[in-house]
């Protein structure tokens, strides 16, 4: 079975945080526009920020077809900008023109940074894909690392038509995105949002993305896994995608999202949902998936968009997303992802002097520092880490866990004291967070053969500086063993009767006088 599915546990804790709205997690759209030049404000609104029983799409990432001018994409920001219960922070990928209608790709400001624009591969007349395929590269606010950047194709396959040649171009197409897929550097998480015009998991153009194949290391996923023959299936009504606005065409599942496979292996950066479960043939309403068919409640089959009791989005959102597709279109599709852990604690442990045999301890605080503030508790992965010390410290073993705004945990570490000598080590924190995959701790102490009568501060000397100490050690003594931890309150027994009193006092005196007791 593959590695993907193995993890069921990790999934069910991780779909934990499933919601209709998108307040906490990364969440990503793919929408077919329908030859958008301009216009349908409304509508778009209406589809993107419209709510229905708390149930509201506000993506944070929009991944588009079939735009035709760069004025086009200007609108669309400006109407996502202004759109009631936007935060306003839409801004939009350079746009590239080609043949045929062209990729725009939206994203919030707050949430992702745009760091590449990539033409993958230019679109053209047969044999060649219709359309230009397009990557965006993007890090996610607040972090830093490689491991933070999801990289994003957008790719309009050609359509199912009468030319022979059809399945040839949408595999050529389908070959060029996995083969630049294959490129990306070592850990890149990425995704496929496009029009596939597929009707088949097993034809050869969709088994180029999804299969195991001989010279490739990488591939995509399907994140509902529900293959087979999607097209004009009552089995699949409820993942169907076209078309919501003409007579009997709401048959086909040609919007798809797919995931690379470190975005569905249950830790870190990944998706909100079991990729080891199908989606639901019973209800829209899955809980084991974020994935969504936005609009699509099951009851559409071979129908327009049901507009009037669509139990998922209501009356307003359904009708604006069936006037936004007209006169033939499509239904915008979205999934959660859950953003990377980060890992905090202190980078230095001084355990100070201490004797030989005695014990040294110190607590080590280990945190999931994601930023709650922009991603909430639920947004952030579990931080999953283990502890390593070196020569003269120990740690403990095994693997640990901490969920974001969770508070911290706290283990013990430990300084050997069996022999004297200075200790000088690190700590290793190894996590799955992204930007600090390997978290260094310092870790510092001496250890002393003993410390003298009188030396009651434990300097190593005795003389004025241990007057105060010594009086604490006779007339406070829990005091005197919080300010002096690593000290014994009986090196003020100078008189070696057992006890540390005041009868001790005179020789003491001596002991300052000369440097050292006799």
């Amino acid at each position: 079975m593959d590695r993907l599915f193995r993890c069921t546990a990790a999934w069910i804790a991780a779909i934990a945080g499933i919601c209709g709205t998108a307040t906490a997690q990364l969440r990503i759209c793919e929408y077919n526009v329908t030859n958008y030049n301009g216009g349908r404000v409304s509508e778009f609104q209406t589809i993107f920020y419209g709510s229905y029983l708390g149930r509201s799409m506000r993506p944070d990432i929009i991944v588009g077809q079939e735009f035709i001018s760069a004025p086009a994409v200007t609108e669309f920001v400006n109407l996502l900008n202004g759109a009631p219960g936007s935060p306003g922070d839409w801004a939009a990928a350079p746009f590239v023109n080609g043949p045929d209608t062209d990729n725009a790709f939206f994203y919030r400001t707050s949430r992702a940074t745009l760091l590449a624009t990539v033409l993958v591969s230019t679109g053209g007349a047969s044999p060649n894909q219709p359309r230009h395929i397009m990557r965006y590269d993007v890090r996610l606010a607040g972090y830093t690392s490689d491991g933070a950047i999801l990289s994003c194709y957008s790719s309009h396959m050609k359509a199912q038509e009468a030319g022979s040649d059809d399945d040839l171009r949408r595999l050529t197409e389908a070959t060029r995105i996995r083969d630049d897929a294959e490129g990306l550097p070592a850990g890149r998480h990425y995704l496929l949002a496009g029009d596939l015009n597929i009707q088949n998991s097993a034809s050869a153009e969709y088994q180029r993305l999804v299969a195991v194949l001989a010279g490739y290391l990488r591939r995509f996923i399907d994140p509902i896994n529900t293959p087979g023959s999607w097209n004009n299936s009552f089995a699949f009504r409820y993942v169907h995608t076209q078309d919501p606005a003409s007579s009997g065409e709401m048959d086909d599942r040609h919007d798809q999202i797919l995931l690379s496979e470190n975005l569905v292996d249950g830790t870190g950066f990944d998706y909100i949902g079991n990729p080891a479960l199908a989606y639901s043939t019973t209800t829209w309403d899955d809980p084991n998936h974020s994935y969504r068919s936005w609009g699509n409640d099951g009851s559409s089959y071979n129908n327009p968009l049901n507009t009037t009791t669509n139990t998922m989005v209501g009356p307003a959102i359904a009708l604006a997303l069936q006037q936004a597709a007209a006169p033939s279109g499509h239904l915008p599709v979205y999934l959660d992802l859950r953003v990377p852990p980060r890992v905090d604690s202190p980078l230095l442990l001084d355990f100070g002097t201490v004797n030989v045999g005695a014990v040294a301890q110190l607590p080590l605080t280990v945190t999931n520092s994601g930023d709650t503030s922009l991603w909430t508790n639920n947004g952030i992965a579990v931080l999953n880490y283990t502890l390593s010390a070196g020569s003269g410290f120990s740690a403990p073993g095994g693997s640990f866990n901490e969920s974001a705004g969770g508070g911290s945990n706290s283990h013990t570490v430990t300084m050997d004291t069996a022999t004297p000598g200075p200790r000088n080590a690190t700590l290793v924190i190894s996590s799955n967070a992204p930007d600090q995959p390997s978290r260094v701790v310092t870790l510092v102490g001496n250890v002393a053969a003993g410390f003298a009568l009188g030396d009651l501060n434990c300097d190593g000397m005795v003389n004025n500086f241990d007057i105060d100490a010594f009086v604490a050690a006779i007339l406070n003594p829990d005091g005197y063993a919080q300010v002096f931890p690593h000290c014994d309150r009986m090196l003020a027994d100078i008189n070696d009767d057992g006890f540390a009193n005041n009868f001790d006092i005179d020789p003491f005196i001596e002991c300052v006088l000369n440097n050292g007791c006799p």
